[in-house]
């Protein structure tokens, strides 16, 4: 139940305010390395406050972010900074929400894909069309053919074939057309998706509301993101993080945490609510 009153309070008041107000007296404070506080935060920004009131709002992040700390940190020395690692904590949390919006991306892109019905359609209508183009081009040949050897009755007659072929063609290309206008989710809107924040966009938008989307809180902060991650993994190729002894019990990667299972200690905490080891995914941090 304590548990759960402080964690309102932390929404309320947010994270800062109580520091301090635990068992170790009001004047205590979190040290730069405490696990509770949030690493992302503390070395850039922390991905739970790039998206606050966008649809994909994270949600108050479970770290105490502290001014205080982060200033400490901006003045550090450049060996107290590579001692701590932050910047591997800062990436970890970056990547994992930029792998979570490429799924999202990638989900987005197969439902505007065509259903199977309506790929059978845009088969069937292309097929009557090349079979019209050629009794177009036969009836042609046919007329020519009739009209050198002085066969008028046949060489109208035909003509006249011709001419119903090409109507019926005029009609079946518009079916065509109209299928691919509006078949799939994305119908008359021609929706794509944005490959970096994953939005909904419509072709048909015009540039005021295009400037709305690129210049968005959502797109910027996962363009942000996306260059900031990629930047800091070309500073930090061929580093080791460092490897993080005696973290508290709340850390799931240590000796003693919960999912650490006496395995040994590893290199965890950080912020933005994230976790666990260091991985590649697709050949990237």
């Amino acid at each position: 139940m304590a548990a759960e009153q402080r964690k309102l309070l932390e929404q309320l008041m947010g994270a800062d305010q109580l520091i301090g107000t635990g068992a170790q007296g009001r004047n205590s404070q979190l040290s730069i390395t405490d696990p509770k506080v949030c690493r992302s935060y503390i070395a850039g920004t922390c991905p739970h406050d790039l998206f606050t009131n966008t649809k994909q709002d994270l949600g108050p992040c479970s770290k105490v972010h502290s001014e205080g700390l982060k200033t400490e940190y901006d003045t550090a020395s450049s060996a107290d900074k590579a001692k701590w690692g932050f910047e591997f904590d800062y990436m970890r949390d970056m990547q994992k929400q930029i792998d979570d919006c490429d799924r999202r991306i990638d989900n987005a892109q197969r439902r505007l894909e065509k259903t199977p019905d309506e790929i059978r359609q845009t088969n069937d209508l292309l097929k009557q069309i090349a079979d019209l183009s050629n009794t177009i081009n036969s009836g042609l040949l046919e007329v020519s053919v009739l009209g050198e050897t002085s066969a008028v009755s046949l060489a109208i007659s035909e003509m006249h074939k011709v001419r119903t072929a090409k109507h019926q063609k005029e009609a079946v290309e518009r079916d065509l057309k109209n299928l691919q206008d509006t078949s799939g989710p994305s119908g008359h809107q021609k929706l794509q998706v944005c490959d970096v924040c994953g939005a909904y966009l419509s072709r048909l938008d015009n540039d005021r509301r295009l400037a709305d989307h690129f210049f968005g809180k959502m797109h910027m902060g996962y363009s942000d993101m996306r260059k900031n991650c990629k930047k800091l993994g070309a500073e930090l190729k061929g580093r080791a993080p460092p490897v993080r002894h005696h973290e508290e019990d709340d850390n799931p990667y240590t000796s003693n945490g919960r999912a650490g299972g006496g395995r040994g200690p590893r290199y965890g905490g950080g912020g933005g609510g994230g976790g666990g080891g260091y991985r590649r995914r697709g050949g990237r941090w």
